[in-house]
């Protein structure tokens, strides 16, 4: 078996953060190994979330990343970024696809780190795969389902993350149709 890239020698900086959030999910067990995994903080899975965010940005989408691990490995079972423009796709957020990344697991296990407060379809749907906890990046820039999430028995921490809130902020005045596009859709862009 092959010794993992990551270990307890390794230290967390950027450029490793990097590569985990590049690394397809099922891959991340020959990149990291579970001492490794072990040291990784909240902080540092917000930090992954927005190297995701930022990747969808480079890519010309709108800069919302998701990690999903398991709560008690401290695991990365899932991950993802908005893709809205990327694969044409009108509900690709980032949280979706980090769902769609872990794939059909029991995610009452697991806590979700996304970038930017959820939208009201993407809590609605944390709430339906029974998420216990929810750690939100922003909400400078966009607020609003934390009270209903947290009324559905959710647990929502706020882990503002400074960078990912200067990203989405550059991006909201870069590309403001494409900001409204992402939270009402093509025809709240006809309306303005």
């Amino acid at each position: 078996m092959l010794k993992a890239l990551f270990d307890a020698d390794t230290d967390i900086t950027k450029p490793v953060l990097t590569s985990i959030a590049h690394m397809p999910t099922a891959s991340l067990p020959v990149l990291m190994d579970e001492n490794f995994t072990d040291r990784l903080s909240d902080a540092d899975f917000m930090r992954i979330a927005v190297l995701l965010a930022q990747k969808s940005y480079d890519e010309g989408g709108c800069p919302i990343g998701a990690v999903i691990i398991d709560n008690d490995s401290r695991r990365i079972v899932g991950k993802g970024h908005n893709t809205l423009v990327q694969e044409n796709h009108p509900y690709n957020h980032g949280e979706t696809a980090a769902i769609r990344d872990a794939g059909r697991i029991d995610f009452s296990r697991t806590t979700l780190f996304t970038t930017l407060s959820p939208c009201e379809i993407c809590a609605a749907l944390l709430h339906m795969r029974g998420f216990p906890r929810v750690v939100v990046g922003d909400i400078s820039n966009a607020s609003g389902t934390e009270h209903w999430l947290r009324d559905k028995g959710l647990q929502v921490d706020i882990l503002e993350d400074a960078e990912g809130i200067a990203l989405y902020a550059r991006f909201r005045a870069e590309r403001p149709a494409l900001d409204l596009e992402d939270w009402r859709g093509v025809a709240a862009i006809q309306q303005i």
